[in-house]
């Protein structure tokens, strides 16, 4: 009889299905995957929903190798001893290898009538609240987004070009990531959208209510319907099962992302701290990341050592609207440099990566191995800033 190593991925997001993917490499190997939805959420397309232009879902039998095993459930706890997971529904899984990749959430709003009032759109539940909400506005009513980052741009965006009236609210500098010549241009278009940027260090928001929105130096701006996005939040598993996270609650991990607790736990995407030194919240950062979890745990099944972590980076894209986006160039360490290109070449760039993403995990579900993102140099910096002793808060447990 053939002896299996059980491999358990907990996340069905772009990193999860990607290490899922690469794991059926071996036949020795039999792969369950756990999430919480039985379809695959395109995260990236989440403001799209909101516009009615997308409906940011993709089957699984699209994404996913034949043969992976679909749980669809919540996992409730890990329990690292007795290398298991108990779930929601009251089952427990046994393995021999786990990925941790449940992806990240809207961070708690700690505003008053934050939580009350706003509309987060961080998850596909969230931007499902959202649309009809936002159907029941009346369409000249005023609409406020609070956060300048990706999420808020776009979203702001895809709103003012359905007619809608709207405040982009940055609680400081308009697309933070963006180099300055990024950010003339984002704000160009916001403008010819009819989007009023707030901006400055007195555009925070210190309330909401149900009908405004409450600036430091002391504006109220009224607000209809008010969306939420700022910051991301992870989910608590891994502090609730006692494994070591970072003050964010993101799983600690050395640079082969492997846990500092247990060498049978691997982690990846934004759920994931190597080193105390995080990346980048996003796709981009989640799937080679899930490619690397992927092979650090099929380098010990092979009783091999693992590879390090090599991430590099190439740009940010942000749609504005249907028409028009930007995709701005960064350096390998993910800084933002002049070069750009925006307008409507900027907008079929960002279609390309939003169709290219779930090809990736397609043609990996086909190929298993075949992707080779995660192995390109990432140059010296982050063994430089890890060097250096540059990392985040200290561990909790």
């Amino acid at each position: 009889m053939n002896e299996y190593t059980e491999v358990v991925v907990i996340g069905g997001g772009y990193a999860g299905v990607m290490a899922a993917n690469r794991l059926t490499q071996r036949g020795d190997v039999s792969v369950t995957l756990v999430n919480p939805r039985p379809e695959f959420v395109h995260r990236i397309r989440l403001h799209q929903l909101v516009g009615g232009s997308d409906s940011a879902v993709v089957a699984y039998r699209d994404v996913l190798a034949e043969g992976v095993r679909l749980v669809v459930d919540t996992v409730a706890r890990i329990d690292a001893a007795d290398r298991s997971v108990a779930l929601a529904s009251g089952a427990t899984l046994a393995y021999d290898h786990l990925v941790y990749a449940v992806g990240s959430g809207t961070a708690d709003p700690r505003v008053p009538g934050a939580a009350a009032f706003a509309y987060p759109i961080a998850t596909l539940e969230d931007a499902q609240r959202l649309r009809p909400a936002l159907d029941a506005v009346p369409a000249d009513a005023p609409v406020t987004v609070v956060g300048a980052g990706p999420t808020g741009i776009e979203t702001a965006a895809e709103l003012a070009e359905l007619g809608r009236t709207v405040n982009l609210v940055c609680g400081g500098v308009l697309g933070p990531y963006l180099h300055a010549r990024g950010r003339r241009s984002v704000a160009g278009r916001l403008a010819k959208l009819g989007v009023r940027v707030v901006d400055g260090p007195d555009s925070k928001v210190t309330e909401v209510t149900e009908d405004a929105v409450r600036l430091a130096d002391g504006r109220e701006l009224p607000s209809r319907l008010t969306v939420w996005t700022v910051g991301f939040g992870v989910p608590d598993l891994a502090a609730r099962s006692g494994l070591s996270t970072d003050a964010l609650g993101r799983l600690l991990t050395d640079e082969t992302l492997t846990s500092v607790d247990d060498d049978r736990i691997v982690a990846a995407g934004d759920s994931a701290a190597p080193s105390g030194l995080p990346l980048r919240m996003s796709c981009q950062s989640a799937m080679p990341m899930g490619a690397r979890a992927a092979d650090t745990v099929l380098s010990r099944i092979a009783g091999e050592q693992p590879e390090t972590l090599n991430q590099h980076f190439a740009a940010q894209c942000i749609s504005l609207g249907r028409r028009a986006g930007i995709f701005q160039f960064a350096t390998r360490a993910d800084v933002a440099i002049w070069f750009k290109i925006d307008g409507s070449l900027g907008a079929k760039l960002k279609e390309t990566v939003c169709k290219v993403v779930p090809k990736h995990l397609a043609d990996e579900a086909a190929k298993p191995g075949s992707y080779r993102l995660h192995t390109g140099s990432g140059g010296d910096t982050r063994r430089e800033l890890l060097q250096a002793g540059r990392t985040t808060a200290p561990a909790t447990r």
